[in-house]
């Protein structure tokens, strides 16, 4: 009976301090994630190693200090680390983190397809993060790959509407690819999420060269429509062949008359509503990702009749007095479009 009662205070002390032990680690995680966000990658790590000695499988402690080394551009010893914790915590959801700074650690040391594979792991096993498919996207984009690059966003942008990174980079690369309508939807996106950054200064010029159309001047009274041949192809997908045409036709009266004393940006939104109408003309006879993803939306703010309210915003960041007077005196107005936009219900692709 004594040896009984001695092992149950043996176990129940052994509990108690490996109980304390954790506590002490989930402890100094905290201030290694403290020491990070200050800068103090060297620091941070201490505290993690400091963890790790009390609790040997904390996760988290794993994954914070995995990053501290990648962010100190130690890509091999992050890797190491990566490897401990997939191999210790199977399944664990955590490790979402963990497969993302593995993958830009190995990314980093230009081991480009084991980074791919190990994108490619963590989206099997969590197939709903976000992160995961752009990450990887970023991966293919960097090889030039960006056809497969635009199938990772489309998903990561479709998990995650919110996300100002996706749309960014869909609309760079189809801008690129010169697919304008989709490389407008895509940007336009991006503006109402994150109107005022260094990103979409250079956005809104982007949106500004796309909503010229292919019209070019060629006098001073005379322009030209210049239609490439490829957009009047008719894939079975993802076509905007009368889009282009439309917005080349509204771009084509900038300087009517009728038109050349307006403001940049109520050219702008005589442009945008035509080509909105013409996506809810066309939208039942279409299909592909960007008629199924982005169309709806814009189909919808046109119909809530905010469209005026998106362009403003939209050139939020340009340094145009027109622009600030109509803002400061339409806070209503944009709450209200932000109030629509937050609860719009996308499409999952």
């Amino acid at each position: 009976m004594k040896r009984l009662m001695l092992l149950v205070m043996l176990v129940s002390t052994c509990s108690l301090v490996c109980a304390q032990q954790q506590v002490a680690a989930e402890k100094l995680v905290k201030e290694g994630i403290q020491l990070h966000d200050k800068g103090d990658y060297d620091g941070a790590i201490k505290k993690y190693d400091a963890a790790l000695i009390l609790d040997e499988a904390n996760l988290l402690a794993l994954a914070e200090k995995a990053l501290s080394l990648l962010t100190e551009k130690k890509f091999d010893e992050s890797v190491k680390v990566c490897k401990i914790a997939i191999r210790n915590h199977p399944g664990e959801a955590q490790l979402t983190t963990i497969y993302l700074t593995y993958g830009n650690a190995l990314d980093e040391l230009k081991q480009t397809d084991k980074a791919l594979s190990i994108y490619d792991d963590g989206i099997k096993k969590f197939p709903t993060f976000y992160q995961l498919y752009f990450n990887k996207a970023i991966t293919l984009e960097r090889l030039q790959k960006h056809d497969e690059a635009l199938i990772c966003l489309q998903k990561s942008a479709s998990l995650k509407p919110n996300h100002p990174s996706s749309h960014n980079l869909i609309g760079r690369i189809q801008f690129d690819k010169n697919q304008r309508i989709q490389s407008l939807m895509a940007l336009c996106r991006f503006m109402t999420l994150e109107p005022m950054t260094d990103r979409a200064k250079e956005n809104l010029k982007s949106i500004q060269i796309l909503m010229k159309g292919n019209v070019e001047k060629t006098g001073d009274k005379s322009i030209s429509i210049n239609v490439d041949p490829a957009t009047l192809a008719n894939p079975k997908e993802n076509s905007f062949t009368t889009q282009e045409l439309i917005l080349s036709a509204a771009a084509a009266l900038d300087n009517d008359s009728k038109y050349a004393n307006k403001t940049t940006v109520e050219q702008f939104i005589r442009k945008f509503d035509n080509v909105c109408a013409s996506l809810k003309e066309n939208k039942a006879t279409n299909s592909g990702f960007y008629w199924d993803y982005y169309a709806p939306y814009f189909i919808e703010m046109k119909d809530k009749q905010m469209i005026e309210t998106f362009a403003y915003v939209s050139f939020a960041s340009a340094d145009m007095k027109d622009v600030a007077a109509w803002l400061n005196s339409h806070t209503a107005d944009i709450q209200k479009f932000f109030d629509w936009s937050k609860a719009y219900a996308w499409t999952k692709i």
